[in-house]
């Protein structure tokens, strides 16, 4: 959506806004729009949701706009070299990484899970393989050690639509090249599974806190307590006010202190200070509102 707000800041006209169907969602299952196409009716925008771009009538509907470009963001649809080649200056996609690493559906998630430092957001020339096309522009930001993949994700967005049009610019000025992307440093952002938010209290306690921010807003790092699920929102690897002995003999999963800051679990590498939970059903409460309401003392959280 910020892609959308900013081409329409810039004064472009957008002759039409495509958008996957509505999906069911929430507990009674109703058909939602995605933001863009809220967005796009709020502004008198033609949406269309075609099922597949090999449709020949999807593809009629593209050339019939006869539109300069083509501006894709995570839409989740494969574009056919048919699609592709209708655009004048080509269909350009805003990726949020800085290509090549991390191609594919899940290059925020990924990149916080790698605990990579610094990502971006490159404008990438659409081709038929995935995200292998030439690169237009690319802008670097730093990653910040308590980002989410949703706050990440926010600033991206805002980056992307003010460099699509910088690069919508450059094209029709004539003044903007491309890059083939080198062959070095291809890395693969597969899409994200929930069974990945299951954690695993052996692993590394940094590991673990960088799940719990990469999986933030969805599918949420989660562990299990006395039988019952308890998705974990807030956590930070630290430096336990306990001993280090006992730190390390303890068994992974541990409760080893509980405080005003936060409870203190042992993992199979150092300690992870949860402050943020939620139980089902419930809202999410501070480590220390759950603490209160239960005895923790010698209590452990279970691995999968």
């Amino acid at each position: 959506m910020p892609a959308l707000d900013a081409l329409r800041a810039a004064g472009h006209c957008i002759l039409a806004v495509f958008t996957q169907a509505d999906r069911p969602a929430g507990r009674g299952r109703n058909l939602h729009a995605s933001a863009v196409k809220r967005r796009a009716v709020e502004l008198g925008i033609p949406v269309h949701q075609p099922l597949s771009f090999k449709l020949p009538e999807a593809q009629a509907l593209l050339r019939d706009l006869n539109p300069d470009a083509f501006i894709v963001v995570a839409y989740g649809l494969i574009l056919p070299p048919p699609a592709l080649a209708v655009p004048r200056l080509g269909c350009l996609n805003i990726h949020a990484s800085l290509l090549p690493r991390w191609r594919g559906a899940a290059p925020i998630q990924r990149a916080i899970l790698a605990g990579d430092r610094v990502t971006g957001v490159t404008i990438m020339r659409m081709a038929e393989g995935l995200d292998t096309g030439p690169k237009l522009l690319a802008r670097t930001i730093d990653i910040d050690e308590r980002e989410t993949s949703q706050t990440l994700h926010d600033r991206l967005a805002q980056l992307g639509g003010e460099l699509v049009c910088e690069a919508l610019d450059g094209l029709q000025q004539g003044t903007l090249r491309e890059q083939a992307q080198p062959a070095e440093g291809v890395c693969y952002a597969a899409k994200v599974e929930k069974s990945e938010a299951l954690i695993d209290w052996r692993e590394d306690a940094g590991a673990i806190a960088r799940k719990v921010r990469a999986f933030d807003p969805w599918p949420v790092a989660e562990t299990r307590f006395e039988g019952t699920q308890l998705r974990i929102w807030q956590a930070e690897s630290v430096r336990s006010d306990t001993a280090d002995a006992a730190d390390r003999s303890a068994a992974a999963g541990s409760v080893l202190t509980v405080s005003t800051r936060g409870i203190d679990v042992a993992c199979g590498r150092g300690v992870l200070r949860i402050t943020r939970l939620q139980l089902p059903g419930r809202k999410p409460i501070s480590a220390q509102q759950f603490a209160n309401a239960r005895r923790l003392g010698g209590a452990r959280f279970q691995s999968p």
